[in-house]
């Protein structure tokens, strides 16, 4: 059933004998915050919205103007299947406004359906599917996780080098009950790594897919005694995790992506817009320290390119068919926050259609195998190898300034800088990237 009024929510909250409901909400980083509403309360809460303290979460507000505002979306309604059967909590998504009704620059829910809104203006609509890898762990006999994964597996392998085969069921089981829609589901290359790919939807409803999945994926992997980490490369000389952005595009039914890509189409705009802006964006897609470890290797690109099927380039275009068509951006990672990272993956995309950029000719080699002098000689662009250089670039873009909301992207960039001066300045940088990241992502 799709809830749309607040009577809806009122009758099932009585039906299903609900108790608490979590008002879940993100700060701009992508990690996911949430105040519990007993369920006597939710009139009002619905109706008021839920005040909390702004100047709280990082890179919202300062303390002299910290309220902010919970509304809730109404159509994410869900019951968490893994809290208890009597007193059951259920969990809304959220947008945020200023106690007066106006915007709130921070909330990145809207800044994404905004951009939705202006490619249905050019009579476009976006579908947004997500694969998301992940690695799993044992825990100490404190339940503290260490960093031991749970098998020496690898690609695509089965019990008993996989010893993550019932977890993932578990796992998209629990998805089916909370309204996701598994697709695939496999041992990864890393040891004790994951990845399980759900069917794609309209890009907000995937961007709060992706929130969902992090939170069951913690919660099965802690109900069975193991650590789930979305740490971008949480073990050296394993490979990094990825979240793979696939996207498509229709007008009137069609698939734009189907076929032959022209330079000049809407498609090979779209693509070239999202290639001339992939170094800006990465500040986004790839927000840790730790997700620069990843680039380069175990699949995970390098340079600013694209061809069809090859695993080595930026984008690529799936060999596949029908409503499968579209593009695939291969660089972000689990780190980010998938509402900024799609809507700005889609202001680029927006940007190269509106100024009719051109989509460049494919780069059908492996990349893995280039060598930096013969890539400069391909006059191939080269990802940020640092978050100091992802930042900077994002600053000194116009395409930025342009989009992204106002006053985000100073606490945004500040946040980030923070973060690298603390590990350059820790006595040990990898283990304090580990007890600083590694159980918070």
């Amino acid at each position: 059933m799709h809830y749309t009024t607040q009577q809806d929510v009122l009758d099932f909250v009585e039906d299903n004998n609900v108790k608490f409901v979590r008002f879940a909400f993100t700060d701009i980083f992508g990690t996911q915050k949430n105040i519990a509403v007993l369920a006597s309360d939710l009139p009002k809460a619905l109706e008021e919205g839920v005040c909390f303290d702004g100047s709280s979460v990082p890179g919202f507000m300062h303390v002299e103007e910290s309220d902010l505002v919970l509304r809730p979306d109404l159509s994410t309604l869900a019951i968490l299947p893994w809290r208890p059967a009597e007193g059951r909590v259920m969990q809304f998504f959220c947008d945020i406004q200023k106690p007066d009704g106006r915007p709130f620059g921070g909330n990145c829910r809207g800044f994404l359906r905004g951009m939705v809104r202006r490619f249905k203006h050019l009579g476009l609509t976006c579908n947004v599917g997500a694969e998301c890898e992940f690695y799993l762990f044992e825990t100490d006999d404190r339940g503290r996780p260490t960093r031991i994964p749970i098998d020496q597996g690898g690609y695509f392998d089965v019990y008993p080098l996989d010893a993550a085969e019932n977890l993932r069921r578990d796992i998209c089981l629990t998805m089916e009950q909370m309204g996701l829609a598994p697709q695939h589901s496999h041992h990864e290359s890393g040891s004790g790594q994951n990845e399980i790919d759900f069917h794609y939807a309209s890009p907000l409803k995937t961007a709060d897919n992706v929130m969902t999945f992090k939170q069951i994926t913690r919660a099965v992997a802690g109900r069975n005694g193991l650590y789930a980490s979305f740490m971008p490369k949480p073990l050296a000389g394993q490979a990094g995790s990825g979240l793979h952005v696939n996207i498509s595009l229709y007008m009137d039914g069609k698939n734009l992506f189907e076929g032959d890509i022209a330079p000049d189409s809407i498609p090979g705009s779209f693509m070239a817009g999202v290639l001339a802006h992939s170094r800006e964006l990465t500040a986004f897609t790839n927000p840790l320290p730790n997700s620069y470890l990843r680039f380069g290797c175990d699949e995970a690109p390098r340079y600013v390119s694209w061809s069809r099927q090859n695993r080595s380039q930026l984008v690529r275009i799936p060999a596949v068919q029908g409503d499968n068509c579209r593009m695939e951006l291969r660089s972000p990672d689990p780190a980010c926050n998938p509402y900024l990272a799609f809507g700005l993956v889609l202001a680029a995309g927006l940007d190269g259609i509106e100024n009719r950029m051109q989509l460049c000719g494919p780069v059908n080699r492996n990349l893995f195998e280039l060598e930096p002098p013969e890539a400069a000689g391909l006059g191939l662009e080269v990802l940020p190898a640092t978050l100091e250089e992802a930042v900077d670039a994002a600053r000194q873009s116009p395409f930025l300034a342009k989009y992204l909301p106002e006053g985000l992207a100073q606490r945004y960039f500040a946040e980030q800088l923070r973060r690298c001066d603390e590990l350059r300045q820790a006595a040990d940088p990898a283990e304090f990237e580990r007890a600083r990241y590694f159980c918070a992502i």
